[in-house]
């Protein structure tokens, strides 16, 4: 059905039932699953001009040129950004976790929505989150680096207190299902998480020096 529609993609997402392509001319494309973003009538308007898309588990954001975002698919999963849309102002980057989205804006801080328990809900840290430069999304939580090199947290199993004394001078971040990596001024990696989904990495410590 939406074949032909196809052309000059730039783009292409998947949630968990439906994937989203963005084309040359700024505009999307979705089918799937309706209720996991397959549906995208209700913005379909709003749609033009997309600079890049971010997909959570069942909903798409798109971030618009003017630097304004469009969300559309489950409201669970961050599908409805409403309460949020007169923040959504000078987007730079989106990132998202299984069921939540977060926004950097221009001046360094961050928009959260979606699932309050799983990372959409960032009031707990709101007055830390200043001066942003890289946030990563894992299951249901999130990773903020700041400018000054140090590392702020939310959502599910985020607590950084085992190691927050080597979390300083960041200079990089991952994430995987359930944890979070960071590489810090000396070249060592810090991780932490849930232990079995890599957030323990006792194990081959001594071996993450001088990561490049």
């Amino acid at each position: 059905a939406v074949q032909h529609q196809l052309k000059t993609v730039q783009q292409v997402l998947g949630t968990f039932g439906a994937f989203a392509a963005l084309l040359a001319d700024g505009s999307v494309v979705t089918w799937g699953d309706e209720d996991s973003g397959g549906d995208c009538s209700r913005v379909q308007a709003q749609l033009k001009n997309v600079k890049h898309l971010q997909a959570t588990s069942a909903a798409f954001a798109a971030i618009l040129a003017d630097g304004s975002v469009v969300a559309w698919g489950s409201s669970y999963s961050g599908g409805n950004s409403s309460r949020v849309e007169s923040r959504l102002r000078n987007v730079k980057q989106v990132e998202s976790a299984t069921e939540a989205f977060v926004a950097i804006l221009a001046d360094g801080s961050v928009v959260t929505w979606g699932n309050e328990d799983e990372g959409g809900d960032s009031d707990a840290v709101q007055d830390q989150l200043k001066g942003v430069q890289q946030v990563q999304g894992a299951n249901c939580k999130f990773a903020a680096v700041k400018e000054d090199g140090s590392i702020v947290c939310w959502g599910v199993a985020s607590d950084t207190s085992a190691v927050q004394d080597r979390l300083q001078g960041v200079k990089k971040l991952w994430s995987c299902g359930g944890a979070f990596a960071a590489m810090v001024e000396d070249g060592s990696i810090v991780t932490w998480g849930i232990p079995e989904m890599g957030g323990d990495s006792s194990a081959v410590q001594d071996e993450l020096k001088n990561v490049k």
